[in-house]
């Protein structure tokens, strides 16, 4: 499998097989650019903000997830969790869906906007994550620390941070979000810093155990 980080909270996702998975693609974005149009098979959205849910950014024949239920196309499937981008249930922001993708034998975790830690509820459903994608910048979503709490609620082997201030940023971006920084602290493990284009596999995993910080371009 690969992964490319597009800025913000976007990836685009590709199976062995090629099925490619573009995730919360957004409109222009303080700094950050989509490059448009991503040829896409399935379009995943985690909750309908601009920064999150440019669906024209994709072509293609592609199958749109954006509800918290079972999905499959191909060689992936995936299971949506209904969450929340605030800790009052809602009430501030609204709901947010965190994505489980099987690919290649991986479980793969796209977080949304997470804004709460997981119940124990939650951690057990959605289960032990290869791959864990997670906010970290804070305000309006978890913190460093809170984001380290939840890659050990899922016991993520590999855990990349989104949602945090980056050069590409402008001054508005910088004073919204934090750096990655307070995340690495947290997380207490080995950092894989400045990655164009993570490929990984179930016999590779192991040596991205850790955080990897993606490079956006």
């Amino acid at each position: 499998m690969q992964i490319k980080w597009f800025g913000h909270s976007s990836f685009l996702l590709t199976s062995d097989a090629g099925t490619r998975i573009l995730i919360d693609p957004y409109y222009k974005f303080l700094g950050y650019r989509m490059p448009v149009p991503v040829e896409s098979d399935i379009v995943v959205v985690t909750h309908n903000h601009g920064d999150h849910n440019k669906v024209k950014a994709a072509s293609g024949d592609y199958l749109l997830v954006n509800e918290p239920k079972a999905y499959g196309r191909g060689d992936v499937r995936i299971d949506g969790f209904k969450t929340f981008h605030d800790k009052v249930n809602g009430k501030k922001r609204g709901p947010n869906i965190i994505f489980r993708f099987q690919i290649d034998g991986l479980t793969v975790c796209h977080c949304g906007d997470l804004g709460h830690l997981l119940t124990a509820e939650q951690a057990e459903a959605i289960g032990r994550t290869d791959v864990l994608i997670v906010p970290v910048g804070g305000r309006m979503t978890l913190d460093g620390a809170e984001a380290a709490q939840v890659m050990r609620q899922l016991q993520a082997t590999v855990a990349i941070p989104m949602h945090y201030r980056t050069k590409a940023l402008g001054l508005l971006g910088k004073i919204v979000f934090a750096k990655a920084d307070p995340f690495l602290t947290a997380a207490g493990t080995r950092t894989t810093p400045d990655v164009p284009l993570l490929n990984v596999s179930k016999d590779s995993l192991s040596q991205y155990a850790g955080v990897v910080t993606m490079r956006y371009n």
